[in-house]
This record gives C-alpha cells, structure tokens and sequence, in this order.
C-alpha cells in the first residue's frame, strides 16, 4: 500500500499554513478536479454551501459539475487563522454562468488535516454577488 503525503505537513507554522493556502489556490485555479481531490483524504468529509460530499470521487465529480457551471473561473484564498493541523481561510473568486452574467463568490473555509498532510475535513460558506464586467478584480 502507497502511503500518500501531501508536504507541508501538520503541525502547521505561519510559513507552512500559507504554503498550503497556496497550494490550495494553485489547485483549484488549475480547474483540474482530479488534481484538486489528490489533495485530499480518500475519505474526505466537505460541506460546500448547503451540499455534502464524502470522498474524493464525489470531490472530482462536483468540480467537474461546478466548473462546466462557473466558466472564467479565477479563485483567491488569503490565510485567516492556524493551527496544529488546522487552517482557517477567506477567499474570493468570480465566474461567469450560462447566460454570461459575472458573480463574485465570497467565503471562509475551515480545514483539518490528517497527519499526512491531506485535507480530511472542508467546511464552507460562500456568498454570490452578482457584479458587472467592470467590476471584476481578478
């Protein structure tokens, strides 16, 4: 059996917390689902507004959902608090639907890793603001 580790391992330093922030963003940018769920736990736990998604088949299917959705999909996440294998985050990102309407998506995060450095739990809670082209900031 591979055992899988995902570096910077818990428990987390401001330096290491901000590496994984990164990562994160990096991931999520790539709009890549099976990349972004080797991120996480085989059997990772998420509640992503009023959804619930167990394990990382579920992850790759919701992101291939989501951004066939979201098109122009640009994300930013920024550190709000750490620690032992804890993070804490606010983010922002913008998309356009269908119909060409732009939104900017608002929200906060909360993470717990396992002690191989994967994303075992994922909470969160995110806004939609519709904004016109000119508004977008990313």
């Amino acid at each position: 059996m591979v055992i899988e580790k995902k570096i910077p391992l818990p428990p987390f330093t401001e330096e290491t917390a901000k590496q994984k922030v990164q990562m994160a963003e990096d991931a999520w940018n790539s709009k890549d689902p099976v990349k972004v769920s080797k991120a996480y736990t085989v059997d990772t736990e998420w509640r992503n507004r009023s959804e619930f998604v167990n394990g990382r088949e579920e992850v790759v299917s919701f992101l291939t959902q989501k951004w066939k959705i979201e098109k122009n999909y640009k994300l930013k996440k920024e550190l709000w608090a750490f620690s032992e294998n804890r993070i804490a985050v606010r983010f922002e990102y913008e998309f356009q639907n269908k119909d060409g309407q732009w939104f900017r998506a608002y929200g906060n995060e909360n993470w717990e890793f396992d002690h191989n450095g994967l994303m075992q739990k994922r909470f969160a809670s995110i806004n939609d603001l519709p904004i016109v082209e000119k508004e977008r900031r990313l």
